[in-house]
C-alpha cells in the first residue's frame, strides 16, 4: 500500500497485539499482494496495475478465507470499499462465515449518502465495528446499528516528555489530500511565525496536493516537508516537535493526535467529524472551527504564550492515552467481539447453515 495511512498502521497494531496476547489465531491477507518475476512490470502501468492488484488479491481471499472462523474486513471508503472490503464480505457471506467491518473513514457521511451499494454491502457485514461514537452515529442515520472501539496506541512504543517552555518546532502529519486542509495549515503557521519567527514547522506526508503546498509554503522561512515517514521513524519526528497542529475539514479520529498524546505533544486541532469525541477543548487540547485558520493559529498562540497551558493539556492527554486509548483494553474489547462473532457462526450452524472448518482465524482485508 502507497503511504502510511492510519489504517494501515491500525491494522498493522491490531494484529501484533491479538498475536502477542495468543487468544487469537491471526492470518492476515493485504490488498497488495506482492508480485515477482517478470509480472512485477505490471506494477508500472497505473490502471493494469489496479485489476492485477485486485485480481491476486481476490485469489488470495479464495484461498484462504476459508479456514476462518471470523472475518475482520479493514474499510475505507469510495472506490477503496469497493476494491478491497467488498469481495471479502461477499466471500464471507457465501460461506456462512461471520464478518466484522471495521470502517475508518471520516468520509462515512458522504460515502453512504452518496452510494446506496455501499450502504447495502455494508449492511450485509454481521456486525459493523467503527473506531469513534461520531462514525457510529454516522452509520445510525443511515440504519446501521455499529459498535465503537476507538484506536489505540502502545504508549511503550513511544517517547514521552513534558514540554515547559515555548514551542519551537510544530509538527503536521497528515497527507496531502483536500479533506486534510494542509493548505490551511500553512496559512495558520504564517500568523503564529508573523509573531514568534524563530517557529519551525515540519511537515510530514504526501499526496496529490504536494507541488501545490509546497508552492504555497515558498515564501515561508523554516518550513519542512521531510515526505512520508514510516511509523518507525514517526517517533522521533514525534519526539522532536513541540506542537501539533491539525486542520483536517474531514476526520473521524485521527491515529497521528493518540500518537501525539502519547509523546506528550500539546495537541491543537480542528473540530472536525469525530475530533470532539477525543479532544475536550481546554481540558486535553484546544479546538478551532473547522476551517476557521485564524481561529486555528490563535488556538495555537495561546500555548505559545502560556507553556504551562500546553503542559497542562498534554498531561491529560497522557492520562487519557493510558487509560481510554491502550493496547489492553482495545484488543479485550476485539476478542469479546470475535467471540460474539462466533456464537453467530454457531446460531448458522444450528440452523442447518454451512459453517466454516474448525479454525480460530481472524482474516483481515486491509483496503
Amino acid at each position: 500500500m502507497a503511504g502510511f495511512g492510519g489504517q494501515s498502521i491500525m491494522a498493522d497494531r491490531l494484529v501484533r497485539g491479538l498475536r502477542a496476547r495468543g487468544r487469537v489465531e491471526v492470518d492476515f491477507v493485504s490488498i497488495d499482494q506482492p508480485i515477482q518475476g517478470f509480472w512485477s512490470i505490471l506494477q508500472r502501468v497505473k490502471y493494469v496495475r489496479t485489476l492485477v492488484t485486485t485480481a491476486r488479491y481476490v485469489t488470495a481471499l479464495l484461498r484462504r478465507l476459508p479456514r476462518a472462523d471470523v472475518v475482520h474486513v479493514f474499510s475505507a471508503s469510495y472506490w477503496s470499499f469497493l476494491l478491497a472490503p467488498t469481495p471479502a464480505i461477499l466471500l464471507a457471506r457465501a460461506l456462512k462465515t461471520p464478518v466484522i467491518l471495521h470502517y475508518h473513514s471520516g468520509e462515512a457521511k458522504d460515502h453512504l449518502s452518496r452510494s446506496k451499494v455501499a450502504t447495502r454491502i455494508a449492511g450485509m457485514a454481521h456486525v459493523i465495528a467503527v473506531p469513534s461514537a461520531y462514525l457510529a452515529q454516522v452509520f445510525s442515520a443511515h440504519g446501521l446499528p455499529a459498535v465503537a472501539i476507538p484506536n489505540h496506541v502502545d504508549p511503550e512504543e513511544y517517547r514521552h516528555r513534558e514540554r515547559t517552555t515555548r514551542p519551537q518546532v510544530v509538527l503536521s502529519n497528515r497527507n496531502f489530500e483536500a479533506l486534510y486542509n494542509v493548505g490551511g495549515l500553512l496559512d495558520a503557521f504564517r500568523t503564529i511565525q508573523a509573531r514568534y519567527p524563530d517557529t519551525q514547522l515540519v511537515v510530514a506526508g504526501g499526496g496529490s496536493q504536494e507541488a501545490s503546498l509546497k508552492s504555497m509554503a515558498s515564501d515561508l522561512d523554516n518550513v519542512r516537508f521531510v515526505g512520508s515517514v514510516e511509523p518507525s521513524e514517526m517517533v522521533n519526528l514525534l519526539d522532536s516537535a513541540d506542537l501539533y497542529l491539525n486542520a483536517s475539514l474531514i476526520d473521524n479520529m485521527p491515529m497521528s493526535i493518540l500518537e501525539a498524546f502519547a509523546c506528550g505533544l500539546p495537541v491543537v486541532s480542528s473540530d472536525a467529524g469525530g475530533i470532539p469525541h477525543i479532544v475536550e477543548h481546554g481540558r486535553n487540547g484546544l479546538l478551532a472551527s473547522a476551517g476557521d485558520v485564524e481561529a486555528l493559529a490563535r488556538e495555537a498562540m495561546r500555548v505559545f504564550e502560556d507553556p504551562s497551558l500546553g503542559a497542562s493539556l498534554a498531561s491529560e492527554a497522557w492520562s487519557d492515552c493510558l487509560e481510554r486509548y491502550g493496547a489492553r483494553p482495545a484488543l479485550a474489547a476485539w476478542e469479546g467481539l470475535y467471540e460474539e462473532a462466533l456464537r453467530s457462526r454457531a446460531s448458522l450452524r444450528d440452523a442447518g447453515e454451512t459453517p466454516a472448518p474448525e479454525t480460530m482465524d481472524q482474516e483481515a482485508s486491509l483496503g
